[in-house]
């Protein structure tokens, strides 16, 4: 993530202008305020600051508009992200997601994948709403694009280190230099480490669990033989071991969602699940290769590899039948892993390279495929193993066209995508691996857009975009002895429009409303009493969404930036006989019929109707040219229903977080020394729940203040 971004405007007195904000949302680089598409970005310090005690990669949700995340399996599966309220609550390592996460123009599809540690990042972009006529996989909620520092000729390089509360310890660096004329180098690295801190009070261990070891690291080649031709060589690695989620039985008492006295954040009674262990090894690699093949016109290739295995292990139901803490009916041990994954996506797109046509252009194939072994062990009985494939391909195109002040934009995408599975357990009958299911769609997306250029400064946007999502398949349910579930494509229709302004050389203001529609809306019914420590696949016949956005960027004095992100979503599940299993203990505020709940005009899972975000970043400049710098970054997370269901204690509402960093920057500015918070007030912010057994709940990280220094050149 490197340098501090505020550290030239502490040596000079200059008055301080808006950076020009560039964004590749549309496979080529373009200016934030000429993009019809709600976006926002996140880099230089504020990248800094979230990750700043080794934060995982989740932790970048509720710092823009309308994004959010969760997790159920720790650091090691944890990207279960939602944009506009729409995402999936599956906790599978198998389970499919509408939000497309992408790592240097490569798609990482398997959750596992989506989870990998951030370093050495140049900026990461959202672009909300459905993407159905560009890069990567058709995606119904959006996309999130990591970008990471490439190699240059210049020789330059950064280490951050830092050390806080309970052994965490944070250490990334990066050291990039030209071999030759042509060959360019850049190795970049990540270790991550906390010590375990929670107490096991059932065995007596202290601190049995809580820590981690995270390493990663990265090397990219670039040659450039001349101004027509380059070749990136990616090659990457992580390898992780430490403590998967932790469940804590009975925290919350019957008819509220308040954590009561039984939510202590350094103390478990675990009889089961070996301390929740996980452990995680991967590498991959990308090879980008752009050509000039004519004048104003390039073609680039991206090829993508990826593999990655591992497990995690939990006491899903939090405690045990002896002292609880609270009433546990029965135990509940499972280990989940992922094996033999495989991904490989080929992408290739044809594009114009002419800014001074008033015509762009672009056209391309996708090609992505993956398989992997998925193991469900419950404890119970021995484990079972579903073997997933996947393949899908897809033409695309898109054009834009400028005529005076307006700029009209349309696109096209074909998408066929295939999945299928097979399974190997003592459950199945015959035994023997098994031929299950295959299920296929085929799709054409499109879009459709005009940008009326209002002033220099100011751009007004109409959207509309229709986006898909494949059929999904769910094996875990196999390993409980109660089949699998399937799940019909869905599509979504969407309509947005805004306001891009730059008010003035120190303020700019981002606007956008939205609405949109999901057919054959995808849900994943976790847990329940019904399903125990399982999943069930459903359609809904519809979902539907509605809400607004602002993202404001602030400088009132020099060296002070501000920016503010605000989001209000409402969203309603529509299927007036569509139901959903309920809960063991909790108190179901639904119609229930049959021991089911009545689920039409709910809101979707693990969607907050708003989010607030603020982040403020100083510097004060001293008279030996050396500054002092403040930061701090603060969210407010709305009402955010953990189920399909309703309930009143499996909700959660006022979850907020505050962190800071104070520092000194050396005259040459190549030295911070600093110290910081995360969770400034120690808020314990549930996360979610699990529901099939007692008040189960899962809780973030509670504060760390520690100390770092960082050095670049």
């Amino acid at each position: 993530m490197g340098c501090a971004s505020l550290i030239a405007l502490a040596q000079t007195a200059m008055a301080q202008e808006l950076e020009t904000v560039m964004v590749t949302v549309d496979r080529r680089s373009e200016n934030q305020q000429d993009v019809p598409v709600s976006t926002s970005t996140l880099a230089g310090e504020r990248l800094d600051m979230i990750f700043q005690s080794g934060q995982d990669v989740k932790a970048i949700a509720n710092h823009v508009p309308s994004l959010y995340a969760e997790s159920s399996n720790g650091r090691v599966a944890s990207s279960f992200y939602y944009i506009r309220g729409l995402g999936n609550a599956d906790f599978d390592l198998a389970a499919s997601q509408p939000v497309s996460i992408i790592m240097d123009g490569i798609v990482q599809e398997n959750v596992v994948l989506k989870s990998q540690p951030l370093f050495d990042l140049q900026n990461i972009e959202i672009a909300r709403g459905p993407q159905g006529t560009l890069f990567g996989r058709n995606t119904t909620a959006g996309i999130i694009s990591f970008t990471t520092a490439k190699p240059t000729q210049d020789p330059s390089y950064y280490l951050i280190g830092s050390y806080g509360a309970l052994d965490t310890a944070n250490v990334e660096g990066a050291y990039g230099v030209g071999l030759t004329d042509t060959l360019s180098v850049r190795f970049s690295g990540l270790w991550q480490n906390r010590s375990d801190y929670i107490d096991n009070s059932f065995t007596g261990q202290k601190s049995a669990l809580g820590g981690y070891e995270d390493r990663a690291g990265r090397v990219q080649l670039l040659w450039q033989p001349s101004d027509d031709f380059s070749a990136l060589l990616n090659v990457h690695g992580r390898s992780f071991s430490g403590t998967a989620a932790i469940f804590r039985a009975n925290i919350f008492t019957k008819g509220s969602n308040d954590l009561n006295a039984n939510y202590v954040y350094n103390k478990v009674a675990f009889d089961g699940g070996a301390n929740n262990p996980a452990a995680y090894n991967g590498v991959g690699g990308g090879l980008t290769l752009a050509w000039n093949v004519l004048p104003g016109v390039k073609l680039t290739s991206i090829t993508g590899y990826e593999t990655t295995h591992g497990y995690s292990r939990g006491d899903i139901d939090g405690g045990n039948m002896v002292s609880g803490p609270g009433f546990i009916p029965f135990p509940s041990d499972t280990k989940d892993g992922l094996d033999n994954l495989h991904q490989f996506t080929q992408e290739i797109h044809l594009a114009s390279d002419d800014a001074s046509s008033p015509l762009t252009w672009q056209v391309g194939g996708f090609y992505f495929s993956n398989d992997f072994d998925n193991s469900t062990d419950p404890g119970f009985v021995p484990k079972t193993t579903v073997h997933q494939g996947n393949v899908s391909f897809a033409l695309f195109g898109q054009a834009s066209y400028k005529l005076d002040a307006f700029t009209f934009t349309g696109g096209v995408r074909w998408t066929s995508d295939v999945k299928s599975m097979t399974a190997a357990g003592p459950l199945i009958f015959p035994t023997g691996k098994q031929p299950l299911v295959k299920l296929g769609g085929n799709f054409v997306s499109w879009d459709a857009s005009v940008m009326y250029e209002l002033m220099d400064s100011t751009n007004l946007y109409a959207r509309a975009a229709n986006g898909f999502r494949a059929p999904s398949i769910q094996g875990r349910n196999l390993a409980f002895g109660s089949g699998f579930s399937t799940a019909r494509s869905e599509n979504v229709l969407s309509y947005e429009a805004g306001i891009k302004s730059d008010l003035t050389d120190t303020l700019r203001v981002n606007l956008s409303g939205f609405q949109y529609y999901v057919h054959n809306m995808q849900f994943s019914a976790v847990g329940g009493a019904a399903v125990g420590n399982s999943i069930i696949l459903l359609n809904a016949r519809g979902g539907e969404a509605y809400g607004a956005e602002a993202d404001v960027t602030w400088l009132p004095m020099n060296n002070l930036t501000v920016n503010l992100g605000a989001s209000w979503t409402h969203t309603a599940i529509r299927d007036a006989g569509l139901r959903s299993g309920i809960c063991a203990q909790c108190t179901v505020t639904d119609p229930v019929v049959g021991g089911f709940a009545q689920i039409n005009n709910n809101p979707f899972p693990q969607a907050p109707d708003f989010l607030l975000s603020l982040t403020a970043n100083y510097s004060y400049p001293l008279s030996g040219g050396d500054a002092l710098f403040f930061n701090t970054s603060w969210w407010v997370q709305g009402y955010t229903n953990f189920f399909l269901y309703t309930s009143r204690e499996f909700n959660a509402n006022g979850n907020y977080q505050g962190d800071l960093k104070i520092g000194y920057t050396w005259p040459s500015g190549n030295y911070d020394l600093y110290a910081y918070a995360q969770n400034i007030t120690d808020k314990a912010n549930v996360q979610g729940a699990i529901d099939f057994n007692n008040l189960t709940g899962f809780v973030g990280d509670p504060s760390v203040f520690g100390i770092g220094l960082t050095i670049r050149h």
